[in-house]
């Protein structure tokens, strides 16, 4: 069982989340990255339970029951799915470091939105985060 970095950029902790939901643990603990690159990759492997038609969030189980959503921003989901490309369906296996949405990160940027990647644990894994905060590569194993 391992977890990647969904991302290209700057890991942060959670507390770091400009948004109360995310940084309070409302969703679960986790992490986060301010992504440089484009792609969002798997952090874990399992099944894309749910792919949000929107492309900016997506929650994965694995086989043995944990649960992750990986959440693409802050307010996202008011794009109604424009600059999110997904790269996978729902019901999907997927593993941990694969592609799984294409963002026109810059297009969303422009549009004022944070485009900071959670990575939450709802149920299923009572990990301590404390991965401190630094760069990571998309895939490079965290956990």
């Amino acid at each position: 069982f391992k977890i990647v970095a969904p991302v290209e950029g700057e890991l942060i902790p959670l507390a770091n989340v400009p948004d109360g939901v995310f940084s309070q643990k409302m969703m679960g603990d986790g992490f986060a990255v301010i992504p440089a690159g484009d792609t969002v990759c798997a952090p874990l492997s399992g099944t894309a339970e749910s792919v949000f038609p929107t492309g900016h969030a997506v929650g994965i189980k694995t086989k043995d029951g944990v649960e992750c959503i990986v959440h693409i921003g802050l307010d996202t989901v008011n794009l109604n799915g424009e600059g999110f490309h997904p790269l996978i369906e729902q019901g999907s296996r997927i593993k941990a470091g694969q592609p799984m949405i294409r963002l026109d990160k810059e297009a969303i940027e422009q549009k004022g939105y944070n485009l900071t990647t959670m990575v939450v644990f709802p149920s299923g894994y009572d990990h301590a985060f404390e991965l401190g905060q630094k760069k990571v590569t998309s895939g490079e194993t965290l956990v």
